[in-house]
C-alpha cells in the first residue's frame, strides 16, 4: 500500500510518498481501507519530531481516518452492529495516512447520514477531543458559558457548534476579523479579535463581570493567568495544548477563593477502553446531530495525496505548510483517490 512517512525530523518537505505492507486486524480490531485523512496539529508536531508516537503504535502520521471496512474480528464487529463493507471513520493512534489502516473497533463509528468521506475523516480526532474535554472533563452544561480559544481551528469549529447545539453560549478568540466572522458563521454568540482586544476584558464583559464556566485552552502560557481572571465562580479550565509555552504563573488565591478547577489531558496515549466510551457518548448525543446537520464538518481544503507521480509526498507536504500557516478555518484532509 501506499503511505506517507516522515523521511526525518524537519518541515514539510520530510514528508514522503513510500510502500508499506498492508496491515493485518488484530483481535478487537478492523482494517479500514482509507478514503480520507484529517491532517491534525499532532501531526506537524511529529513530524518536527516534537510528539513521538506511542509505544506500540505505527510511525506513520496521521490520527483520524474514514473509509470501508476491508476485514477484521468477526466476534467485535457482530458486537458493534459492524459489517465489512460499512463506511466508518475511526480516531488511531497512528497510522492514519496510509492506504489501508487498522483501528480498534470501540473507536469506529458509522459515517454519519449524508456525508462523503472527506467531511468523515474530518471528525474524530476533534469531536472525541472535544467531547472529553469540554463536556466529560470541563462538565460544561446547557445554559453555561464557554470560551475558546482558537475557535477558527479544527478544535475550535467543533467545540462551537456542539457547545450550541447542547444549549451553552459560546465567546471565542480569533486572530483576525475574517476568522471571528466565520466563528459567528458556525454559531458561536461573541468573537473577540485577540490580536486587538483583550480577551480577558471583553470576557468578563461579555458576561456581565460574572466571567464564564467552562475556558477550553490550547495555548496555555501567559493565556492561564488571564483565564483564571475570566472563570466565574466553579469555573474550570481545561488545557489541551500548550502552543504559547509550557511554563504559566497565575493567581493560586484567586482559584481558591472561586473554587477553580484547573485540569487538562492528552487523548493519544489513553487505552482503547477510554476513547470506547468516548465514541459511544458521541453515538448517542452527537452523531445524530450529524445526521440532521445541526451539527456540520468543516473542511477548509482538501489535498491528494497521491499526485500523478506517486512518487512524492507533495499533497501532504503542502497540507502541513497550510496547517503551520494558520491561515484556515476548520479542516484539512488527505484523499487517498489517484490523481490524473
Amino acid at each position: 500500500m501506499k503511505v506517507i512517512e516522515i523521511a526525518g525530523f524537519g518541515g514539510p518537505d520530510v514528508l514522503r510518498l513510500a510502500e508499506r505492507p498492508v496491515p493485518v486486524a488484530g483481535v478487537g480490531e478492523l482494517l479500514i481501507r482509507v478514503a480520507a485523512s484529517g491532517i491534525n496539529r499532532p501531526d506537524v508536531l511529529q513530524r518536527a519530531g516534537k510528539y513521538p508516537a506511542p509505544e506500540g503504535a505505527s510511525d506513520i502520521p496521521g490520527l483520524e481516518v474514514a473509509g470501508t471496512i476491508e476485514s477484521g474480528d468477526a466476534q467485535a464487529l457482530s458486537a458493534a452492529g459492524l459489517r465489512i463493507g460499512d463506511r466508518v471513520c475511526a480516531l488511531v493512534a497512528g497510522g492514519g495516512y496510509a492506504q489501508y489502516c487498522v483501528a480498534p473497533v470501540g473507536q469506529c463509528l458509522p459515517v454519519p447520514q449524508g456525508l462523503t468521506d472527506i467531511e468523515a475523516a474530518s471528525l474524530p480526532e476533534t469531536f472525541f477531543t472535544v467531547w472529553s474535554n469540554v463536556f466529560d472533563r470541563g462538565g460544561l452544561k446547557s445554559g453555561e458559558t464557554l470560551l475558546v480559544q482558537g475557535g477558527s481551528s479544527g478544535i475550535g469549529v467543533t467545540a462551537i457548534q456542539m457547545a450550541k447545539a447542547l444549549g451553552a453560549h459560546v465567546i471565542v478568540t480569533a486572530g483576525t476579523d475574517e476568522k471571528c466572522a466565520a466563528c459567528l458563521a458556525l454559531g458561536a454568540d461573541h468573537a473577540i479579535n485577540y490580536k486587538t482586544q483583550d480577551f480577558q476584558a471583553e470576557a468578563l464583559r461579555l458576561t456581565d463581570g460574572c466571567g464564564v464556566d467552562v475556558v477550553l485552552d490550547m495555548v496555555a502560557g501567559s493565556y492561564v493567568a488571564k483565564e483564571v481572571q475570566c472563570l466565574a465562580e466553579d469555573g474550570r479550565l481545561v488545557l489541551i495544548a500548550v502552543q504559547g509555552g509550557v511554563q504559566c504563573e497565575f493567581n493560586a488565591a484567586l482559584v481558591m477563593r472561586k473554587r477553580l478547577t484547573v485540569t487538562g489531558s492528552t487523548l493519544r496515549a489513553r487505552p482503547v477502553a477510554f476513547k470506547t466510551r468516548i465514541a459511544q457518548a458521541l453515538l448517542q448525543h452527537v452523531w445524530p446531530l450529524l445526521a440532521v446537520a445541526r451539527i456540520k464538518p468543516v473542511v477548509h481544503r482538501v489535498f491528494a495525496a497521491l499526485d500523478a507521480s506517486q512518487v512524492s509526498g507533495s499533497g501532504a507536504s503542502q497540507a502541513h505548510a497550510l496547517m503551520e500557516s494558520n491561515q484556515h478555518v476548520g479542516k484539512i484532509v488527505l484523499t487517498w483517490e489517484a490523481q490524473a
